[in-house]
């Protein structure tokens, strides 16, 4: 019987973790299957619970139920301990265990793939939820020269920032509403929220983008109403095609032991 993995959310069926994962078990000579599950909204310990109990071993995590896997850990990692919030689950322990590995996906796909490093840069993160949690401290630790999260809830992004800012190491971090970003200019604007799903832009005043800088989106699959936005101002625009890849062979390293090579699975996730 192979070994059973899968991606738990809500909504899951645009998912494509399940061809990502078969194809890194091919290229690595895994057994394994990789499901998708569509838990219900007040029901993730529950999925959880019964795809544990029916042999599954692993699980990533995808919104809306990044916080809710932290609090549903009996432990976790240091880095997920950080963000508050967990994307990947390993359930063939004693009990449940989480990680985090979006922070680390998305530096790679950031500098190895598309070769523009938050190094000295003036970054902005909309958004405060599970996602903006994951990636904000690997962001303020990668050498930006400031971070501003930006959040329609501002209470949520100061509570964001309070928790990283004073580390040794990490950028100086500010936080806002959207009616404060008139009259600032970022090279590196990162949309953390889930507008994409609903089609909606955050409202985002002209003249947000240095020369230069570039708009990266964590949605994935679906030209976003911000990715349009930032193709009007002139810059450029990249997905979260490349940190799902990314994060998914951290994941898979983390069940596996074996790291996936990713160039091949992104180019053609991309052409697909």
């Amino acid at each position: 019987m192979m070994d059973r993995y899968a991606v738990i959310g809500n909504p899951v069926a645009h998912s494509k973790s399940p061809w990502i994962h078969a194809e890194f078990a091919r290229a690595t000579g895994q057994r394994m299957s990789y499901l998708r599950i569509e838990a219900p909204l007040k029901g993730f310990a529950r999925t959880v619970d019964a795809f544990r109990a029916s042999g599954g071993r692993g699980a990533n995590v995808t919104l809306p139920f990044k916080r809710e896997a932290f609090a549903y850990c009996a432990s976790t990692s240091v880095r997920a301990g950080a963000a508050r919030a967990v994307n990947t689950l390993r359930l063939d322990r004693d009990s449940p265990w989480g990680d985090n590995t979006d922070g680390a996906g998305l530096l790679r796909d950031l500098e190895a793939n598309l070769g523009v490093a938050p190094r000295g840069r003036r970054v902005l993160l909309m958004g405060a939820g599970g996602a903006a949690q994951g990636v904000l401290e690997p962001l303020a630790k990668a050498g930006a020269a400031a971070i501003v999260v930006v959040n329609r809830d501002i209470a949520k992004a100061q509570a964001l920032v309070a928790r990283v800012a004073g580390d040794p190491g990490v950028a100086r971090l500010g936080a806002c509403g959207y009616a404060d970003l008139a009259g600032e200019s970022f090279d590196m604007v990162i949309n953390a929220t889930s507008s994409g799903l609903s089609d909606e832009l955050p409202p985002l005043p002209a003249g947000l983008f240095a020369p230069q800088a570039l708009a990266y989106d964590m949605m994935y699959g679906r030209d976003t109403p911000f990715l349009a936005f930032a193709r009007d101002a002139g810059v450029r625009t990249a997905d979260g095609s490349g940190m799902l890849v990314e994060q998914a062979a951290e994941s898979f390293f983390l069940w596996r032991g074996v790291r996936p090579a990713t160039r091949a699975v992104l180019a053609a996730l991309r052409v697909g």
